[in-house]
């Protein structure tokens, strides 16, 4: 941000940048809430793969999940390092939306019973969206001060919470009262629904494109030798990931504990299905979820200023154990929609502090990389949590057993993070 001699005319520029930023959450929450947590489970549990049992299709969508996040542990690091050596971190971020953009809009086209297409375009889209957020959070750093880290990336997910549980309230109305809207039946407002969600995704990440700029890449190359430059870059970073001890020991906190996080907004609403509970039930508790979320983040945002980032990742995953707990226990939809008011209370808060508390241990001008690690490790650890619920659920052929997994995960997490040491950290990053 700017200073505090900044004339006014720049600190509305600076605002404008943030806001822009920002709004690019706004854009791509309405994928993770419309396609991710709310109807493709549900479409592809009742619709696309109608004749396979319960356990069967929830086997089948973790491994989806599964697939889509070791595509892009493999991707994520050395796209990050060749975006920073060639400047183009804003042209990464809109290829990669490109892709998931057109992969949504397809999935209208995937008739009942077709569930390897729509589970190979939910591949692609969730690639796009994933690999897109690498880029989205390496610029964070070009358009916030170290002071505002936690305020700016609250209000990105913020935003992300308002944006997607707008759209998906349309959405919920489109498959509930289809005659408004002239469709035919629920069916076909789902499938309306993912066409609803590349247009809203590709409209509002144009201000991200216009406002936001590409951050400095010191030593700037072009054509072929920036993959050769990226490469050469990225050997180097792995020897200062093993040097700066901060990172490595947060890195693997995070690796744990977001596991848990991502497994609960990849398979809430498939672990909901599998206890019997209504699918309308499940999507009212998706958009408590989103509503809780949008004025959530913004305090958990507030929390990391005055107390620090790491207090607040701690109370989220304190909360999140016990969500995993009573999550067992749980007999009727009344307390699901409770659950999904804890959820939104910290989902949002432990995304954002996680990712401010990240970007003040890295260089800055290696934020592409480094966020490339970051979010590799995320979706490797998403690799094996929607994987692990499908499995206990299919070897023991009970859900609920599955749920419990995740608490080695919380408290495994919280366990390595009060090893993270920020002041430490921030110092080593910035003798680099």
């Amino acid at each position: 941000m700017v200073s505090e001699q900044s004339s006014p005319k720049s600190e509305r520029l600076d605002r404008r940048r943030v806001v822009s930023w920002a709004f690019y959450d706004w854009a791509n929450s309405a994928f993770a809430t419309t396609v991710i947590a709310g109807f493709f489970p549900i479409f592809f549990k009742q619709y696309w793969s109608a004749e396979a049992s319960v356990t069967e299709s929830t086997f089948w969508l973790g491994a989806a999940n599964s697939l889509a996040s070791l595509l892009i542990v493999l991707l994520a690091p050395p796209l990050g390092a060749i975006a920073d050596r060639g400047g183009a971190r804003k042209r990464f971020l809109l290829g990669f939306a490109a892709l998931g953009i057109v992969m949504t809009g397809a999935l209208y086209g995937v008739s009942r019973g077709e569930w390897a297409s729509a589970a190979a375009l939910y591949v692609l889209a969730l690639i796009g969206f994933s690999a897109g957020n690498i880029f989205y959070d390496a610029l964070l750093v070009g358009v916030a001060s170290e002071r505002k880290l936690d305020i700016v990336s609250a209000l990105g997910y913020s935003l992300g919470y308002l944006g997607g549980g707008l759209l998906f309230a349309l959405n919920v109305l489109m498959t509930l009262y289809p005659g408004w809207f002239g469709l035919a039946d629920a069916a076909e407002g789902v499938r309306v629904s993912f066409v609803t969600v590349a247009l809203w995704w590709a409209l509002f990440s144009i201000p991200l494109w216009l406002f936001v700029p590409e951050p400095p890449a010191p030593d700037r190359v072009n054509g072929l030798a920036v993959i050769r430059a990226g490469l050469t870059q990225l050997r180097g970073t792995f020897r200062e990931v093993r040097r700066l001890r901060v990172v490595g020991a947060f890195l693997l906190a995070y690796w744990l504990y977001i596991d848990g996080v991502d497994t609960v907004i990849h398979m809430a609403v498939d672990y909901g299905l599998a206890l019997g509970f209504p699918a309308e039930s499940l999507i009212v508790a998706l958009l408590i979820t989103q509503f809780v979320g949008f004025p959530a983040a913004i305090a958990f945002g507030r929390l990391g200023e005055r107390w620090g980032p790491r207090t607040g990742i701690f109370i989220a995953i304190g909360v999140y154990i016990l969500i995993a707990v009573w999550g067992y226990f749980i007999r009727h939809p009344w307390e699901f929609y409770v659950l999904a008011i804890a959820i939104g209370l910290v989902q949002g808060g432990v995304q954002s502090l996680s990712r401010s508390l990240y970007a003040r241990l890295i260089p800055a001008e290696k934020s592409g990389e480094f966020f490339g690690f970051f979010n590799m490790l995320g979706k490797f650890a998403a690799v094996l949590g929607p994987v692990l619920m499908g499995a206990v659920s299919l070897l023991t052929g009970n859900p609920r057993f599955s749920i419990l997994s995740l608490l080695v995960l919380f408290v495994g997490g919280a366990l390595l993070l009060a090893r993270v040491n920020e002041a430490e950290g921030r110092r080593m990053a910035g003798a680099l």
